[in-house]
């Protein structure tokens, strides 16, 4: 099978992550003595700064790790709550039915700062100082600017220019657009971080009170004063078209911190899949894997991954994707009825064999072209009424719908209307410690940057409804129904932490990836490197919540027999090119104990280090 670069495999480190700077940042702090969970931390800080398009310190960062001592298995949640003052009627006294992409209305608690710490106090081992250091010394020395991020200020400098002069200051240095590759600064950030530092050493020598001494410099000093102030005090343009101040206020930041809860996991070919509950989309993984364990998949996988499996039309590689696509649309057709952080989520019974079994006999021949979620233990699903209408819309033929072009980087429109993206990290230790963090929001695209801080807040209040009664519905100190989807597959002393950015694409993306290597024999970086595809059937998340009937988007080295084949069965077929679909990456650790580690060819920027 084609590999784009080797499998690495060693016996003492591997990182895997989006940027090959914070893959680089985070094998340097394995080397330092530090462990895993040191290492994403670090990894995690650098991101922020290199990526700034894709995420930041402000924006939210779930993860999963494994600690090997002891065989815990934990989600540290790094999603930010509503602010106490976002209420629905709240929203619609401004005119407002449908939480905007942009601008302060969309404002949740930044979690990702939070989320590093709360890893770093729990299980590392490495003064915060060191941790950091390298995220510095990259806002204050420079990067390179990479395309994807000259390219997104570049759609939005006008926008900057004329209402978000501050992120104007950072983004466009001396008024001129950034070049891609450009020695990039961001020196408030570097400030920012500095000053985090201080506030750390001044706590003592011990390292757990100089990571609360900086939490409590985020979320109840400076840090909170600033985003107070700007939030409060300024209105700022953003996707109605109108600018708002915001509702996030300083005690919602000294209210909130990250915690830590149990993964979900079921068990698939050999291993047990884990991830969030259902305040994030990780479920619908599972519930997928799920469904084609009642198909009974394996021999399909197999026979789709033999040589010359796509050279037909009806071959197994188009019942495959076929038989995929439509599981993934019945999955995400559930996470829209049911997922949110209301408490209420029968995620049981959506998880369980049964439910599967029932739901399996759904999929048919041909492409469905209807929205079906299901009826756990008998109750009755309930959808936004503008989740309704917009289907109702795209079903006549009046979808707005994404295309090709941008799927799994950020897709900007010049008024800044943006989902934004996502970054995504792997880490597995010598001692067997993993994992898997997908931090993304804080966008430059998205908020304006708060002044002096050199960073923004996250947007993540768009994929609530302002509609009472649903498990995703607005409400004061709820979670968002997040896209974010870090994973780790663990079996008997062996298994991998893995993930992508890519919105609602995650939990699709990394299907086929699961079933190659697990099913198909082919190695983490065979795997990742082989065609991709995902539904566009499936509704979005994010403003303005999309969807394109029936579409189906395939790296077009599937081949052109199999997407002939997938339009036959009635499929909207978008050949998105042959290197475009997801930027999945991966650390493990193999049954006879060997590390190993993979990442992603797609963009040219996800690297794997390792030894």
């Amino acid at each position: 099978m084609f590999a784009t670069r080797p499998l690495l495999t060693g016996t003492f480190g591997m990182v895997a992550s989006t940027h090959w700077l914070a893959s680089a940042v985070g094998m340097r702090t394995l080397e330092a003595g530090g462990n895993a969970f040191d290492a994403a931390a670090a990894a995690g800080f650098a991101l922020t700064v290199v990526e700034p398009h894709l995420n930041g310190p402000g924006g939210d960062a779930p993860l999963i790790g494994h600690r090997a001592s002891d065989a815990r298995t934990f989600v540290i949640c790094g999603q930010g709550v509503a602010p106490a003052r976002a209420t629905t009627a709240a929203y619609r006294a401004l005119g407002v039915d449908e939480v905007p992409g942009t601008g302060h209305l969309a404002a949740v608690v930044p979690g990702a700062f939070g989320a590093w710490l709360d890893l770093l106090a729990r299980y590392g081992t490495l003064p915060l100082a060191d941790v950091l250091g390298p995220a510095i010394g990259y806002a204050r020395d420079g990067y390179p600017l990479v395309a994807a991020a000259a390219s997104t200020v570049a759609t939005v400098a006008d926008m900057f220019r004329a209402h978000w002069p501050t992120s104007a200051a950072v983004y466009l240095p001396g008024g001129a657009l950034p070049a891609p590759g450009a020695r990039f600064t961001n020196p408030d950030l570097a400030t920012t971080f500095e000053r985090l530092l201080a506030e750390a050493a001044a706590a003592g020598p011990d390292r757990e009170a100089q990571v609360e001494a900086a939490r409590r410099a985020f979320y109840e000093g400076f840090v909170a004063d600033a985003v107070d102030a700007f939030v409060s005090g300024t209105s700022v343009h953003d996707a109605t078209g109108r600018a708002h101040t915001g509702f996030l206020r300083g005690d919602d930041l000294a209210a909130w911190r990250a915690t830590e809860e149990p993964t979900v996991a079921v068990p698939f070919a050999g291993v047990e899949v884990h991830k969030t509950a259902a305040w994030g989309q990780g479920p619908v993984l599972l519930q997928q894997l799920r469904l084609l364990d009642a198909l009974g998949v394996d021999d399909l996988v197999r026979a789709a991954t033999a040589p010359g499996a796509g050279d037909a039309p009806d071959g197994p590689l188009t019942e495959l994707v076929h038989v995929v696509t439509e599981v993934a649309k019945l999955a995400a057709a559930d996470r829209d009825a049911w997922y949110g952080d209301d408490g209420e989520v029968p995620l049981d019974a959506l998880l369980s064999p049964a439910y599967a079994a029932q739901r399996a006999r759904l999929v048919g021949a041909e492409a469905d072209g209807g929205y079906r979620p299901g009826s756990p233990d008998g109750r009755t699903p309930r959808l936004a009424r503008a989740l309704v209408a917009a289907r109702a819309a795209a079903d006549a033929g009046d979808a707005r719908g994404p295309g090709v072009a941008g799927l799994g980087e950020p897709t900007v429109s010049p008024i800044g209307l943006s989902p934004g993206d996502t970054c995504h990290v792997d880490v597995v230790d010598r001692w067997g410690n993993r994992v898997s963090a997908t931090p993304s929001g804080g966008w430059l695209q998205s908020s304006p940057v708060v002044p002096g801080l050199g960073f923004a807040l996250p947007t993540r209040a768009q994929m609530f409804w302002v509609e009472d009664g649903l498990p995703a519905s607005l409400a004061p100190g709820r979670r968002p129904r997040t896209t974010l989807s870090p994973a780790l597959a663990l079996g008997d002393g062996h298994g991998f932490a893995f993930g992508t950015p890519g919105g609602d694409q995650q939990d699709q993306w990394t299907v086929p990836f699961l079933l190659r290597h697990l099913l198909g024999g082919l190695d983490l970086q065979e795997a990742i490197d082989a065609p991709a595809w995902h539904s566009s059937h499936v509704h979005g998340s994010f403003h303005p919540r999309t969807h394109v009937p029936r579409g189906l988007v395939a790296e077009s080295r599937l081949g052109p027999a199999v997407l002939a084949g997938l339009a036959a069965r009635g499929h909207a077929v978008a050949d998105a090119g042959p290197w475009t679909l997801g930027r999945i990456s991966a650390a493990g650790v193999r049954a006879d104990g060997l590390l190993q580690a993979a990442a992603n060819p797609r963009g040219r920027q996800g690297y794997a280090v390792g030894r």
